[in-house]
């Protein structure tokens, strides 16, 4: 499930960023980056939150 998931999210970014133009590679970078960016923030918004069965 998960690589179907994964490969539909590459296969997305695929059709729309063609790999022969330099604007596509830099939007795609762009949002790559601000992907991780956002990532990181989620990480470190939860650091220390308790997440164990016990929270829920």
């Amino acid at each position: 499930m998960r690589a179907v998931a994964i490969a539909a999210i590459t296969n997305a970014f695929v059709r729309v960023f063609p790999a022969s133009s330099l604007q596509a590679n830099v939007l795609k970078q762009t949002a790559l980056f601000c992907g991780a960016t956002l990532l990181v923030w989620l990480l470190s918004m939860t650091y220390g939150l308790d997440l164990s069965a016990g929270f829920f």
